[in-house]
């Protein structure tokens, strides 16, 4: 590939995954902040600038979620600039129509999905080029098992507080959770960060190492230092992501907050610290084993677990079921959507 063209894809792809995380951050801002707005524990603006603020100090936590995104999921001989250029795409262009649909979808699943599209498509070697060993063990089976664990440990918990506190007046509960939801909350936006803000890190840092093997151009040390002795992720790109994520959650993602905060449940105080504590729990759990988590379905399936305790009825199961369906739509249909993108790239003979 010549040099300069591949300059050029680097700045774009580099733009256009802290734009991912830019709508990563308004997208998902929900997850962190819906209960604490719907239970009227802090004001929506209040409640972004304080998310926006966990989201990015989680952000600079660590990297192993961004590791497994950049050399985990598809061989190494598969990915081309080009390829990495149609994942993000393919990724924005799912989040905002989610987002304008009001849908609590995964951005990482969106982004999964599009870096295995991509591969797949791009790749003569098909199925070759993906890791499957890595795919189902880091992707697959949490996305199915994580969902189980937000809602029995939701349910569970909020049966705990429930048993707990029976005899304390509810007024006098409400005040008490709306301080004690500052804390879970703010702990969710962190475990948010920490999680999410990883994977635009993930991509920029695979760009950066493809970059360094198709071109010429040596770039400078800050900026990108290649170590043999594993996957590096430049202190410039962690702070930008940081950054964009952090923005992004000041912006807002007010469709998403109203289906999580009201449409699933009418909630209060103390079922929205039950549901964040418990997501808190499981993405940070998750991080640490650098399994790029879907923050979306966690806190989600806690929202439905502690409103199960008040009755299977208080859950307005239909809204659930559209959730439902976009989270297992979201990695199928990405994975086409990208594939047909870079299909049409290959078809002109930019891959």
């Amino acid at each position: 590939m010549d040099s300069s063209l591949a300059l050029f894809l680097l700045a774009a792809i580099i733009l256009l995954a802290l734009a991912f995380d830019y709508i990563n951050g308004f997208h998902d801002a929900a997850n962190a902040i819906a209960t604490v707005v719907s239970t009227k524990a802090l004001s929506p603006r209040a409640a972004v600038a304080y998310g926006a603020v966990l989201n990015f100090a989680g952000a600079l936590a660590g990297t192993e979620v961004a590791a497994t995104i950049g050399k985990g999921l598809v061989d190494q001989s598969a990915v081309s600039m080009p390829v990495i250029l149609c994942a993000l795409v393919g990724a924005i262009l799912w989040n905002l129509l989610t987002w304008y649909k009001g849908l609590p979808t995964s951005s990482s699943h969106a982004l999964i999905g599009s870096v295995l599209g991509a591969a797949f498509f791009s790749s003569g070697d098909g199925w070759k080029s993906i890791e499957w060993l890595n795919l189902l063990n880091k992707v697959v089976i949490p996305m199915f098992t994580s969902p189980m664990i937000g809602f029995f440990g939701g349910f569970a918990l909020m049966a705990l507080l429930c048993w707990i506190f029976f005899r304390v007046h509810l007024h006098r509960l409400n005040v008490v959770f709306s301080k004690m939801q500052l804390l879970s909350s703010g702990f969710l936006a962190y475990s948010h960060g920490h999680n999410d803000a990883q994977k635009s890190m993930g991509i920029i840092a695979l760009a950066l190492i493809t970059f360094s093997q198709v071109s010429d151009i040596r770039l400078p040390d800050w900026m990108f230092h290649y170590d043999k002795s594993g996957f590096q992720v430049p202190l410039w790109v962690i702070v930008s992501c940081a950054s964009m994520m952090a923005l992004g959650t000041l912006s807002g993602g007010w469709k998403i907050i109203h289906t999580l905060g009201n449409k699933m449940i009418k909630l209060q105080p103390i079922y929205g610290f039950a549901a964040e504590a418990t997501g808190s729990a499981v993405i940070m759990t998750a991080s640490h084993f650098g399994i790029p988590l879907s923050t979306t379905q966690v806190i989600s399936s806690g929202i439905m677990g502690v409103g199960a305790t008040k009755r299977l009825s208080a859950v307005k199961w239909s809204v659930v079921g559209n959730i439902l369906w976009a989270w297992i739509l979201t990695i199928p249909l990405t994975f086409l959507f990208t594939g047909l993108l870079a299909s049409i790239f290959r078809a002109l003979h930019w891959l």
